[in-house]
């Protein structure tokens, strides 16, 4: 039998136990599942960096930790994490993202804070077709490539940018340091989705802003950390940036005296833009503990080096 230790805040193995064991049966996995397994017996891991299990010593026999969360930020750094760490790539989640991102740029680009905030008079303003108006993402992973490729469906010509070569059909893929530029220089509307690394921390700054068009909006549904505060609030002051819409912070909740909450130039959503679904996330873990019993590779794995 194939131990499984769920190792998550109490709230979570609510909403999880029903869905793991039915997803481990379909398998046909013979798996126990509890939260209390004797740290050696265990084979997996199922885990929320948010959790009260931070040392792994113990788990010596552990083949993986099966992260539900899509960021491992928190935990790459964990030295006593020896063993395999896969992080979570969620349909539901995936579908999640490319909806808000979608609803954002869509708002952005019909105008419909304007429309909103002109109820009181006739004055109409049309706004241009999508294939006029060139979007960048910044971050071609599952969640970017994902975002990119719906977009485009709309017809926005879409840019993409990671750090590494990408092809990705119907999106025009830049990389390193000249391929940010580019990538930049004709986005009217950036969308965030880079992991938060070393590499990628305050990837938007004050040089990075100013390479923008004038007037651009940013819509950040990845990592707080992407953002030097500073300089996007001295960009949205000056005009540079027309406006911001920002899911995710360096400090959450966003306390309440953050200049974030009352500029007139930003939208706060609390952290909504995607969340683990309970259903598809444990398909996709009960799939990596096949792989896992038959020697096959895990999906997902996160690259301890790159941080992703």
């Amino acid at each position: 039998m194939i131990k499984v230790q769920f190792a998550a805040r109490p709230e979570r193995w609510t909403g999880y136990q029903a869905p793991l064991t039915a997803a481990f049966e379909k398998a046909g996995l013979d798996v126990d599942l509890r939260q209390d397994h004797a740290p050696a017996d265990v084979d997996y891991v199922v885990y929320a960096p948010n959790s009260d299990l931070q040392d792994f010593t113990p788990y010596t026999g552990c083949k993986a930790v099966l992260s539900l969360w899509a960021g491992v930020e928190k935990i790459t750094g964990n030295q006593t994490l020896t063993m395999p760490l896969c992080r979570m790539v969620d349909p539901g989640l995936t579908a999640g993202m490319v909806e808000w991102v979608a609803g954002h740029v869509l708002r952005y680009h019909l105008d419909i804070d304007r429309s909103i905030a002109t109820q009181d008079r006739w004055e109409p303003v049309v706004p241009p077709l999508a294939q006029e108006r060139p979007v960048t993402v910044l971050g071609l992973g599952a969640l970017g490539a994902a975002c990119a490729q719906g977009l485009a469906k709309f017809g926005f010509p879409v840019t993409g940018w990671s750090r590494s070569s990408k092809e990705i059909s119907g999106i025009i893929c830049q990389h390193g340091p000249d391929g940010l530029t580019q990538a930049l220089s004709q986005a009217e509307i950036l969308v965030l989705l880079l992991p938060d690394t070393p590499a990628t921390e305050n990837i938007l700054n004050a040089e990075t802003l100013a390479q923008l068009p004038k007037g651009a909006r940013i819509i950040n549904p990845g990592r707080g950390p992407l953002i030097d505060d500073a300089a996007l609030l001295a960009a949205l002051d000056t005009g540079h940036i027309a406006h911001a819409t920002l899911d995710v912070f360096r400090v959450e909740p966003l306390p309440a005296t953050d200049p974030y909450w009352a500029h007139p130039k930003v939208t706060v959503t609390p952290h909504i833009a995607a969340e683990t679904r309970a259903v598809t996330a444990a398909q996709m873990i009960a799939e990596n503990i096949q792989r896992g019993e038959a020697g096959a590779p895990f999906l997902n794995q996160v690259d301890r080096e790159l941080g992703y």
